[in-house]
C-alpha cells in the first residue's frame, strides 16, 4: 500500500487562507506568507506518513489562470513554483514522490462544460509539458468527470514522458458525474497508458461502490481518496476512516490510499497506523510508477 496525502484546500483554510474564485488554492503561491503555509501543509502530510506529496497545481491550468488575468508565462511560473515547494518539503526523503495535480480544464463538477477535444488536448499538453519540465515524479489527473477528458489527459501526460494516474469524481451507482460507468472509464484510461485508477472527491458510499467495480477489472493498481466533508455537522474521525479504509483495502485490494476534501494530516496518520502501511513500499512504488 502507498499512502497519498490529504486535502490541501482544507488545511489552507484552517490556517486562515481564503478559498475563492478565481485563485482558489493558487492564492497560496502568490505571497511568501501563503507559500509558507503551503510548505507547512506539505510537511505535515509528510510527517503523517504520506509517500506521495501532491504539488499545488490543481488550479494552475491555463484556463483557470487566464481568468485571473495571468498570461501563459506567468501561469508556467506558478506551476514550477508549486512543484518546487512540494519537492523542497520532502526533507531529503528520496522515497517520497511528488505528483503534479492535473485538474479538468473547466469545472470539476460540470461535465456539461467539458470543451471540445482540440481544446482539451492543447491545454492538457501545455500542463503536461510544464509539469515534466518542473521535474515531477508523476501526473495525478484528478477529479475528472468524463471519460473523454480523462483519456486525452492521459495521452498528453504520456506524450510528455510522464507516469499518469487517473482519479475520477463519481456519483451514485458507480458512475462518473457524466453518467458513464466507472468500470468502462477505467478500462479506457488504462488502454491510454494510465498506471493506476482511483476515485476521489466522492462520498464514502459512492466511493465504495466504485472501488468494488474497479476491483473486478484486473486492469492494474486502484485506489481511493474519499471526500470527508462533514454531512449534517458530523465529521468522520480519523480512527473510523482508517478502520473503513483497512476493510476496503482487504476487500478490494486497494494499492493507493489518501484523502480529498475534509481530510487532514490526522486522517493520513491514522492510515499510516495500519499494520502493513509500509510493507512492500518499494515494490508497490515500482508497480504503480509506470505502466507494465
Amino acid at each position: 500500500m502507498i499512502l497519498l496525502d490529504g486535502a490541501v484546500a482544507t488545511e489552507l483554510e484552517r490556517r486562515g487562507l481564503p478559498m475563492a474564485a478565481p485563485w482558489w488554492t493558487t492564492r497560496a503561491l502568490l505571497t511568501e506568507h501563503g507559500r509558507g503555509l503551503l510548505r507547512a501543509v506539505h510537511r505535515r502530510y509528510l510527517d503523517a506518513g504520506a509517500r506521495v506529496l501532491t504539488a499545488n497545481t490543481f488550479r494552475c491550468n491555463l484556463r483557470a489562470l487566464r481568468r485571473a488575468k495571468l498570461d501563459e508565462r506567468q501561469a508556467g511560473h506558478l506551476v514550477r513554483l508549486a512543484v518546487d515547494l512540494a519537492r523542497s518539503a520532502r526533507h531529503g526523503h528520496d522515497d517520497v514522490m511528488v505528483a503534479g495535480s492535473v485538474a479538468p480544464v473547466e469545472d470539476c463538477y460540470r461535465p456539461d462544460l467539458v470543451p471540445a477535444d482540440a481544446e482539451l488536448r492543447a491545454e492538457h499538453r501545455w500542463m503536461a509539458g510544464q509539469l515534466a519540465a518542473a521535474g515531477i515524479d508523476l501526473a495525478l489527473i484528478e477529479t475528472v468527470n468524463t471519460m473523454r477528458e480523462a483519456r486525452i489527459a492521459v495521452e498528453e501526460a504520456r506524450g510528455a514522458g510522464l507516469t499518469a494516474w487517473v482519479s475520477f469524481v463519481c456519483g451514485p451507482r458507480a458512475t462518473l458525474l457524466s453518467g458513464e460507468p466507472v468500470a468502462r472509464a477505467a478500462v479506457a484510461v488504462h488502454r491510454a497508458g494510465a498506471a493506476a485508477v482511483l476515485v476521489n472527491c466522492t462520498s464514502l458510499d459512492a466511493a465504495r461502490d466504485c472501488v468494488a467495480e474497479l476491483a473486478t477489472l484486473g486492469t492494474g493498481a486502484i485506489g481511493v481518496m474519499p471526500n470527508l466533508e462533514p454531512r449534517n455537522g458530523t465529521p468522520v474521525p480519523p480512527e473510523l476512516f482508517a478502520a473503513l479504509m483497512s476493510s476496503w483495502r482487504q476487500q478490494y485490494g486497494l494499492a493507493l490510499l489518501g484523502g480529498c476534501c475534509g481530510t487532514t494530516p490526522a486522517h493520513i496518520t491514522a492510515l499510516n497506523g495500519l499494520d502493513d502501511a509500509h510493507d512492500g513500499l518499494a515494490a508497490g512504488t515500482r508497480a504503480v510508477h509506470d505502466r507494465p
